[in-house]
């Protein structure tokens, strides 16, 4: 007889700061978008704080982000190889600690907002000197 281990699906903000805890170490390490945000990113206890907010607000409706994700990225080398890495990354995270509709849900908001991102960079003239509002 094979038993299955059902986790838990992601239920509230704990279960949101420990996955973006999680995935945000991957990031740090990761050999190929570490470099990227590590170049922007000094402190990363604000920046966790924010994409706590995030994605509180993204699943569960909660008001308190302020901010446009879209701006601090546009500025950035990054292209397909970086989203795909980040989805990877992202996936890998959720799967190992969460499953059900909502873990379902940040993955589909996660894959629709890299796929969003990467259509708007590509459509614009970019460069680190540019001020996105």
């Amino acid at each position: 007889m094979i038993f299955r281990i059902m986790k838990a699906d992601i239920l509230g903000l704990d279960d949101i700061v420990l996955f973006v805890n999680e995935f945000y170490k991957k990031v740090q390490q990761d050999d190929l978008i570490g470099p990227v945000f590590g170049s922007v990113i000094q402190e990363w206890q604000p920046h966790l704080e924010k994409m706590y907010q995030f994605w509180n607000a993204a699943l569960f409706g909660v008001p308190g982000f302020k901010g446009n994700p879209f701006a601090k990225h546009a500025p950035l080398n990054i292209g397909p190889i970086h989203f795909e890495r980040w989805l990877i990354l992202f996936r890998e995270t959720i799967d190992s600690n969460f499953e059900g509709s909502m873990a379902n849900d940040a993955k589909n908001r996660a894959e629709l907002m890299a796929a969003m991102f990467l259509k708007r960079l590509e459509s614009m003239d970019r460069g680190a000197d540019k001020v996105i509002v």
